[in-house]
């Protein structure tokens, strides 16, 4: 059967969704229950349990996640030449399984050995779902950004429950059971890849199918084996942070050099415009995720001390709310948001992929000084109002709904298909160096005395969102300005 589905009648489907997408959705959607799930849980594990201070617990979580992100490059990479993305997800997946079932084992004393193995699985896994969904459309379809719109739905679904879940089980009953139900879920999405792969025909298949099978194992067995062999040496990075910017610096330097490599190839200068340009949104969503990813980190803590536990008259956990609730916002507004651009294209008025990039970054600012108000809301003994805290996360929202979907829609559409791969590799890379700039800020947040009281804490926090919102205010501002320049390099592509 997967023989006679060609990526002819994939790409000729009726109506606005293709089949396979749905598929690809729900195997991401358990994906992202898993690394939502300890992605929220970091820091607070870190503080709680490992007993390390609020600075260093930022920090490890800020080369934790740069890792996570900084393996989608590589991953992208060996998809593209090597693997294939079909392979490259079920090797990941199946190591990201192995990370978890570590640390479930036993989480203090396995922490960073599992941590280690989610790293190499995720780097593996996280590019060819978002790589595979681009393939489902012609590269001039009008409905990708649907279904691009669809698949983030699908990210935040899994996401939500993931981060409501796991921060649950492991701060009230176990976190062996939290850690065990991050694997479980993973196999879940492994199983339903396993068994909807046959539908998406050639999509995703091993780009040496032209070599002989003895010698495309060969390649395949190096690939799996390095990154295996290289598992020690994340063990050492990720224990000592020191380490972290050297190696990131040095990925960041190859990468840039690896993208200026493949666009020198280019011999179209239109085509290399385009890929300009798609790097350009790459830069931003650097700095985007900069500011935008304090949730794992300085938000955890804050929810952790400095927040009260009424919501709308509910009483609900602090931590909880930091981790879902951006993930519930996503899922309510995104149709919200998607008819509001349709409603406005009817009417000609749309903005600009580029504009939206900068309504986000305006957007984030205003929610990071409705995260420096919550201080205006305290009861004068350090602890503020969830209230103020949680429509702070609505404003971040809106932000992200401007640029996250969108954002992998139109790198495959700027990008030529041979290197959907790597430019997938480089956005989640931005990620990964936004990432390490968001722990490094959340840790000059959380440079506070041990000894200091809830009201000093508040202070410090509040004091250090506010510099937040100003830096993603001048961003945004910059990325307008510039909107013009950037458009010339996109040439027809909107």
């Amino acid at each position: 059967m997967e023989n006679k589905i060609t990526l002819e009648s994939i790409q000729s489907f009726e109506g606005k969704y293709p089949k396979q997408l749905w598929y690809l959705f729900f195997t991401e959607m358990w994906e992202r229950f898993c690394f939502y799930g300890m992605r929220g849980v970091l820091t607070f594990f870190m503080v709680d349990q490992l007993l390390l201070p609020e600075g260093a617990a930022n920090l490890q979580y800020g080369a934790i996640q740069a890792f996570v992100y900084a393996f989608t490059f590589i991953g992208g990479i060996f998809a593209d030449k090597v693997l294939g993305f079909k392979k490259s997800l079920f090797f990941g997946g199946i190591v990201m399984v192995i990370g978890n079932m570590l640390i479930a084992f036993s989480p203090q004393d396995l922490f960073y050995y599992g941590i280690a193995f989610s790293i190499i699985g995720t780097g593996f896994f996280k590019p060819n779902v978002s790589s595979m969904v681009g393939e489902l459309y012609h590269e001039k379809d009008g409905r990708r950004d649907a279904g691009y719109g669809l698949f983030y739905a699908g990210i935040n679904v899994g996401g939500l429950l993931g981060g409501a879940l796991c921060i649950f089980l492991g701060k009230y009953y176990s976190w062996n059971l939290c850690f065990l139900a991050a694997a479980i879920v993973m196999v879940i999405g492994l199983l339903t890849f396993l068994f909807t792969k046959k539908h998406l025909g050639p999509i995703g298949d091993s780009p040496l199918l032209n070599h002989t099978s003895s010698k495309r194992m060969i390649f395949e067995i190096a690939v799996y084996a390095g990154s295996l062999l290289s598992i020690p040496l994340i063990f050492i990075m990720v224990q000592k942070t020191e380490y972290t910017d050297y190696f990131m610096y040095s990925i960041g330097l190859t990468a840039l050099g690896y993208f200026i490599y493949e666009l020198l190839r280019i011999a179209d200068a239109q085509a290399r415009k385009k890929l300009l340009a798609a790097f350009s949104f790459i830069f931003f969503y650097f700095l985007f995720n900069a500011i935008y990813e304090q949730s794992g980190g300085s938000l955890s803590l804050f929810a952790m001390d400095n927040l009260d536990s009424n919501l709308a008259g509910l009483t609900i956990d602090p931590n909880i709310v930091n981790n879902s609730s951006n993930t519930f916002f996503v899922i309510v507004l995104s149709p919200l948001i998607g008819l509001l651009w349709l409603g406005m294209a009817k009417r000609k008025i749309e903005p600009s992929t580029l504009m939206k990039f900068g309504y986000g970054f305006l957007f984030l600012a205003a929610s990071f000084y409705l995260f420096y108000y919550t201080k205006f809301f305290s009861n004068g003994k350090g602890v503020a109002s969830l209230n103020v805290f949680t429509v702070a996360y609505f404003v971040t929202t809106i932000g992200e709904l401007c640029l996250g979907p969108i954002g992998m829609s139109v790198i495959t559409k700027l990008s030529p298909k041979r290197l959907f791969g790597m430019m997938m590799g480089l956005w989640f890379l931005a990620s990964a160096f936004g990432q390490l700039a968001a722990g490094k800020l959340g840790a000059s947040i959380a440079k506070i005395d041990e000894q200091a009281n809830l009201s000093e804490k508040l202070t410090a926090y509040t004091d250090g969102y506010f510099q937040l919102a100003n830096y993603a205010l001048i961003s945004g501002v910059v990325l307008i300005a510039i909107t013009p320049l950037i458009k010339r390099l996109m040439g027809e592509v909107k």
